[in-house]
């Protein structure tokens, strides 16, 4: 590759750099200090529940449009000779199924079971959904915790020095 190719890719890498470092920080801010403040500061835990839920939500669609954008830039990147950006792409891809995990799977599923348990006048927690529930929280932490790993794993070797 020539010096100019290289710079010609400059602002388009940088801008890569850029996004996907703010969206791992807004990753790892939701799931790691803004979720855990609204359930130690709400005394009420269905209320903090519903909360948090919006909050991923809202957290997970963000995330499928910036993946989504990003695997499209990286897959320009690559076709303009940026070779280092393949392996971008497969972190990217498992990032967008944990993203797409969350928001057409997990997140919906629990909320339809706090919602029945609510028509029926009781937290989810107390309801005959209280163990699925539980499994399915348990589920998706899994999924935000991996993708947040590979989210970690995408900054470092986008940041990592090229030759």
């Amino acid at each position: 590759m020539t010096a100019l190719q290289i710079t010609s890719h400059t602002g388009a890498q940088r801008l890569f750099v850029l996004v996907a470092g703010l969206w791992v920080g807004s990753l790892l801010t939701v799931g790691y200090l803004v979720a855990p403040a609204v359930f130690s500061t709400m005394t009420d835990r269905q209320a903090a529940g519903m909360v948090a839920g919006t909050i991923f939500r809202i957290e997970a669609y963000l995330s499928l449009i910036i993946c989504m954008a990003l695997m499209v830039l990286a897959n320009l990147l690559v076709t303009r000779g940026l070779n280092q950006y393949r392996l971008i792409r497969w972190i990217l891809l498992a990032m967008l199924l944990c993203s797409i995990a969350a928001a057409f799977v997990f997140i919906p599923w629990m909320n339809s079971l706090r919602d029945n348990a609510l028509a029926q006048g009781m937290p989810v927690m107390l309801s005959p959904s209280a163990d699925l529930f539980g499994k399915l929280h348990g589920a998706s932490s899994i999924f935000f915790s991996i993708q947040s790993l590979l989210g970690l794993f995408l900054v470092w070797r986008l940041t990592k020095a090229q030759q």
